[in-house]
């Protein structure tokens, strides 16, 4: 129904339209002549109505006259207190005549009719960009300008837009006011909250056209595509390196700063980008919010869930342009790339070795400062890592979990079912750079090399003597110890080496 606007009396001379009062006639000719005569006396800023500058003077006094009777959240003006019940009430009277899409505010429909129409009526004069929604086209002005004009009165950080500023105080402030109808999560933007209810529907609704798979976000998609094009549009003005995603160019900064402003403040640990601390804290309160929907199993993170979810689908996306392998995650790429490489980026400080995986520094630091922190609750024997505990209990426990789906030989170690399967492949993909020999595992590579080089690492401490094997090191040592550990079952004589024994039995044997 169109809104009685009584006897047309005054009449606009531009567009035609019909005005009951001459002063709502006068406050609409502003609209094609631009005029601002209310001046903000505090910023300047000027109004083409008197009621917009009162409202706008608000801003500079922090006044709020506007309060919700439901959850108390106080607004400046009456129409934002109206809108806001909407969330409350549910109530959505906009409705899109196309495809039937309802909305709490008319300019949202107005803006969401512009994804119909394909019209972006808000042009940038610098670059000639357009956008559907006029704030839009604000905030984009500011990339020309650098113009930060929304500061936080408790860090000083700037925004170029108001609405940044107000997500970023929900850092100090922990406010979260957007809550989960269906499980009650709460999250501190609106974004996060209907990304988030798509866990629920199980709505992908972005696909990408050239592999088929489809996305809860549109963002996420536009990422995506990048792995097929190999596009990194996001370059560190520090040392020239691409990323394909500003979060990752974002936390790669900080690399180079050193700066961790996010600290967790239950144990003080301090992270560079604020999603990490919010990841890590869930080691605190052991919330694992992210859930497999075929095997059930919960993560405290959404890419941990992405990953596991790969075991399912068998799906491995990222390939090795040398050899062709693939992997289901792009850091199991990157360390197998430095196989061809040779690249060891991570140098111990004490000896000066090098790896390529820091979890392998990591373990190695352990040798100088003899750190064994794993103690098997069985023996008491300690271990630096907590799979090697792990692995070592079944020694006790007598488990095999891991089986050979060709010959149902079973295993304690993934690891050796992995060294196993290459018997009946004939996989060797260790290679000696010298001379050519392959070998199916990389331990084995490496005492080989040791031919060539002459390096003997393990010396014993009793005579000195030096060895190009741990286990032979081992061994020796039984001459100084008078260690025998293989006994002969029949006779009882006792030998320092296992072969040694082997061959003895034959004495019985024939």
């Amino acid at each position: 129904m169109p809104k009685d606007i009584g006897n047309p009396s005054y009449k606009c001379d531009i567009c035609k339209k019909p005005f009951s009062e001459n002063s709502n006639l006068t406050k609409h000719r502003r609209i094609h002549t631009g005029e601002k005569p209310f001046q903000c006396d505090i910023c300047g800023k000027s109004f083409s109505q008197n009621g917009n500058l009162t409202k706008h003077k608000r801003i500079h006094t922090g006044e709020k006259p506007y309060r919700c009777d439901i959850c108390g959240k106080s607004f400046c003006g009456s129409s934002e207190l109206t809108i806001h019940h909407r969330i409350h009430t549910g109530e959505k009277p906009y409705h899109c005549d196309i495809c039937g899409k309802s909305f709490s505010v008319s300019s949202a429909l107005i803006s969401h009719q512009h994804i119909h129409t394909g019209e972006k009526p808000y042009q940038c004069d610098d670059c000639g960009k357009s956008f559907s929604r006029f704030h839009y086209l604000t905030s984009h002005k500011h990339i020309h300008t650098g113009e930060k004009p929304y500061h936080c009165d408790i860090c000083g950080k700037s925004f170029s837009q108001c609405s940044d500023l107000t997500k970023h105080k929900r850092v100090h402030t922990g406010d979260k006011p957007y809550h989960c109808n269906v499980c009650g999560r709460s999250f501190a933007q609106c974004s996060g909250l209907t990304k988030h209810k798509l866990t629920h529907t199980g709505e992908k609704p972005h696909h990408c056209d050239v592999c088929g798979k489809s996305f809860t976000r549109n963002t996420s998609l536009t990422s995506h595509k990048r792995i097929h094009t190999g596009e990194k549009p996001y370059h560190c003005d520090f040392c020239g390196k691409s990323f394909s995603r500003f979060n990752y160019l974002a936390s790669h900064k900080f690399t180079h700063t050193g700066e961790k402003p996010y600290q967790c403040d239950i144990c003080g640990k301090s992270f560079p980008v604020r999603w990490n601390l919010a990841t890590h804290k869930r080691i605190h309160t052991g919330e694992k919010p992210y859930q497999c929907n075929i095997c059930g199993k919960s993560f405290p993170a959404s890419s941990n869930l992405t990953t596991h979810k790969r075991v399912h689908s068998g799906e491995k996306p990222y390939q090795c342009d040398i050899c062709g392998k693939s992997f289901s995650v792009r850091s199991s790429l990157t360390t197998h790339v430095r196989i061809h490489t040779g690249e060891k980026p991570y140098q111990c400080d004490i000896c000066g070795k090098s790896f390529s995986e820091n979890i392998h520094l990591t373990i190695h630091k352990r040798i100088h400062v003899r750190e064994e922190a794993y103690q098997c609750d069985i023996c008491g024997k300690s271990f630096s890592q907590s799979s090697h505990v792990t692995k070592h209990k079944r020694i006790h426990t007598g488990e095999k979990p891991y089986r050979c789906d060709i010959c149902g030989k079973s295993f304690a170690g993934s690891g050796d079912l992995t060294t196993h399967k290459r018997i009946h492949t004939g996989d060797k993909p260790y290679q000696c750079d010298i001379c050519g020999k392959s070998f199916p595992q990389r331990g084995t590579l490496t005492i080989h090399i040791r031919i060539h080089t002459g390096e003997k690492p393990y010396k014993c401490d009793i005579c000195r003597k030096t060895f190009s094997q741990s286990s032979n090191l081992k061994i020796h040592k039984r001459v100084h110890t008078g260690e025998k550990p293989f006994c002969c079952d029949i006779c009882g004589k006792s030998f320092i080496q296992s072969n040694d024994l082997t061959k003895h039995k034959r004495v019985h044997t024939g």
